[in-house]
């Protein structure tokens, strides 16, 4: 079995078969928390970022897998994040509502009105509901005038789009104006938009994102992207992460490909090998990808969304540069101990939150919750049968 088809069984026998057990026929959307022994919470919160990653993750198994039985949990998504996650008053998506669907968080954060135009982008590809890209473009409105300022994209605004403490997208001791995982999470949604719809706002701003990544996010010196920053774009703290790293450099790729600009492929072209080649030569360790580092001190968990993105992100660079054959072998390499460590193999499992670098799991983290989704590694899967299966 080559590794497309491997990718294809683990998601149609491992992935998509757990999500599906998590629907929520009462309620609505799914079900939002399953502790670590695999015991769901029916009255947890929802996050609306987590029903907007399972609805692009069964969006993108209805195309991929061209297979219609996905089509009824992405509409069950659909219609929940419509219904309930959508401030319909203000404008905006919130954090959070209840297990009823009643608003919970009304925190209206840049990160989350992203990840809805990305889901509703890929909805309509998949369904061709041109009411799901109305909303994505009502929403990419909402992030153009009420998120986005002389500074650039802000994080998180209260329910009337007032500034709040960003204490949901810091970590580190920090407490940051901006972050590159916020533009990095609009530039994603902004790129399925833009390969969708054709929209000019997504290309024009597009290359503005791209300008930014290079001129202040991207560090030549270090090679890496810094994270947290202040007002003015200033780096709060010495911090590498190198899951972001490597998922910037295959997500910049594919937003370069969709906007079709030869001038931005060759002013990124060379950011985007320089992080691929520095994450390879310091977080690929132990079969796997460490976490991150600050301060100079390596954090050795592996987590699941920087195991996935590893995947994709060294295939990617090996198909890039075919010469270089050891990023083909890292993806290879990662994704065989992420099917011997990370895969919870106790029936109706799907994979744990993180294992250390021997590959003992974490006992103590959730398996299902506001952060943890189908959405890293559904995509590693979807993205490996395309391009390993484009090659024979």
């Amino acid at each position: 079995m080559n590794i497309a088809e491997e990718m294809r069984e683990h998601l149609e026998k491992r992935l998509l078969p757990f999500w599906v057990n998590l629907k929520d026929e009462e309620q609505g959307g799914f079900y939002g928390f399953m502790d670590a022994e695999g015991k769901v919470d029916r009255q947890a919160v929802k996050g609306c970022i987590l029903n907007s990653r399972i609805l692009w993750f069964f969006s993108n198994a209805w195309m991929v897998l061209r297979d219609r039985k996905w089509k009824e949990y992405a509409d069950h998504a659909y219609h929940f994040l419509k219904e309930h996650c959508l401030d319909r008053a203000r404008g905006g998506v919130y954090w959070s509502v209840t297990f009823d669907g009643k608003p919970e968080d009304t925190t209206k954060h840049t990160y989350n009105q992203a990840f809805a135009v990305y889901a509703l982008s890929s909805y309509y590809a998949a369904s061709g509901d041109g009411e799901a890209l109305e909303l994505a473009r009502e929403l990419q409105q909402v992030i153009e005038t009420r998120c986005f300022d002389e500074y650039g994209y802000r994080e998180a605004l209260d329910i009337d789009f007032q500034p709040a403490d960003n204490d949901k997208l810091s970590e580190n001791g920090v407490m940051a104006d901006r972050t590159m995982n916020t533009l990095l999470h609009v530039f994603e949604a902004y790129t399925e938009l833009l390969r969708v719809s054709g929209s000019e706002t997504a290309a024009a701003k597009l290359r503005w994102m791209l300008d930014l990544i290079a001129e202040k996010i991207y560090n030549p010196v270090l090679r890496r992207q810094e994270v947290f920053f202040d007002n003015d774009m200033n780096s709060l703290i010495d911090l590498h992460s190198y899951g972001h790293d490597i998922e910037t450099a295959w997500l910049v790729d594919r937003g370069v490909e969709v906007l079709s600009d030869p001038a931005y492929k060759a002013k990124m072209a060379p950011i985007t090998a320089d992080l691929e080649q520095n994450v390879y030569e310091k977080a690929y360790s132990g079969h796997s990808l460490k976490n991150e580092c600050e301060r100079g001190v390596d954090d050795e968990w592996r987590v699941w969304w920087v195991q996935a993105e590893s995947v994709v992100g060294f295939y990617n660079a090996w198909q890039k540069a075919p010469k270089k054959e050891y990023f083909r072998e890292a993806a290879l390499d990662i994704w065989a101990f992420i099917q011997k460590y990370m895969v919870d193999m106790r029936e109706g499992g799907e994979w744990y939150w993180r294992t250390d670098e021997n590959g003992r799991a974490d006992q103590n983290k959730p398996v299902v919750g506001p952060w943890k989704c189908p959405y890293h590694n559904g995509r590693m899967c979807m993205e490996l049968m395309k391009r390993a299966g484009e090659e024979g």
